[in-house]
């Protein structure tokens, strides 16, 4: 019988001085899974090695090497690997400024690209990344490919299907309840009597809207925090004090589940090149 593979975890995360970005992140699994969770970002995906599948809005996608996938913000998703050797990822998180709120429903029915202009243009984002000094570079690449997005992803608003009709207002609220609170937190108790609900009927209401629980969603806009505020130097246990965990511990389990290295770790991986300072978490 074969030997069987050792588990890999390589990651390596910075905080370019590009705007729009708020996050570069490049990662090597083989058997790490990604739970349901949500970024507050853009998240401009490309896998160079083996294929990852995930659900978002409840349906199944897939990235084979030749696709772009775009995941909106606050959308939840999964994530885990599609063949037996895992996969090879590179990641940039993108803010509002490049990508507007309108797009949000057509990456949603179509999160992945097939495009062999746009692959070559983020690979290229990548490359220019990776390089301190070349900053206006990458401003110049990301523009092209801001472009490229916005006009693969606006006929889709017209003629794929009608417009979508907003989210029930009850789920809308609570979410903002939770954004606005993301360190201090939230008890359910509280956000029933500020919207005049009965906690579980919000909890149902969230849940069914975003398909993920109020208090994964809190979770996971602590942990989008916290990887900032690491990558930016913040030893893990004042990012915890800061993100509104209990404790190093409280953040260190849901980092963990959410990111699949430990912050401390996830901290000690930030560099200005993958090829320079990538870290084994085997």
């Amino acid at each position: 019988m074969a030997a069987r593979q050792p588990v890999t975890q390589e990651v390596t995360a910075w905080r370019p001085r590009v705007p729009g970005v708020t996050e570069v992140f490049h990662a090597h699994f083989t058997e790490y899974a990604y739970p349901m969770h949500v970024h507050d970002a853009w998240t401009l995906l490309i896998v160079d090695d083996g294929a990852v599948r995930y659900d978002l809005e409840r349906h199944e996608h897939g990235t084979p090497g030749d696709t772009v996938s775009l995941l909106p913000p606050h959308v939840p998703h999964n994530g885990s690997p599609a063949t037996a050797d895992g996969f090879r990822k590179r990641v940039v998180y993108l803010d509002g400024t490049l990508l507007g709120e309108d797009l949000i429903g057509a990456a949603v029915d179509g999160p992945d690209l097939r495009d062999p202009l746009l692959r070559r243009r983020v690979g290229q984002l990548h490359s220019a990344l990776a390089r301190p000094g070349d900053e206006l570079e990458a401003e110049s690449r990301l523009t092209l490919i801001g472009e490229r997005l916005r006009g693969l992803l606006r006929p889709r608003l017209a003629s794929e299907r009608p417009e979508r009709p907003p989210g029930p207002a009850l789920a809308r609220s609570l979410r903002e309840l939770l954004d606005e609170r993301v360190a201090d937190g939230l008890a359910l108790e509280e956000a029933a009597r500020l919207l005049h609900a009965h906690p579980a009927h919000l909890v149902r209401a969230f849940s069914g809207a975003y398909g993920i629980a109020p208090h994964q969603y809190l979770m996971s806009r602590r942990v989008g925090r916290a990887r900032r505020l690491l990558l930016d130097g913040v030893p893990p246990g004042e990012t915890a004090a800061a993100t509104g965990f209990y404790d190093q511990a409280h953040l260190t389990r849901h980092f963990r589940k959410l990111v699949g290295v430990p912050p401390g770790r996830y901290r000690d991986s930030a560099g200005p090149s993958a090829s320079a300072s990538t870290r084994s978490l085997t």
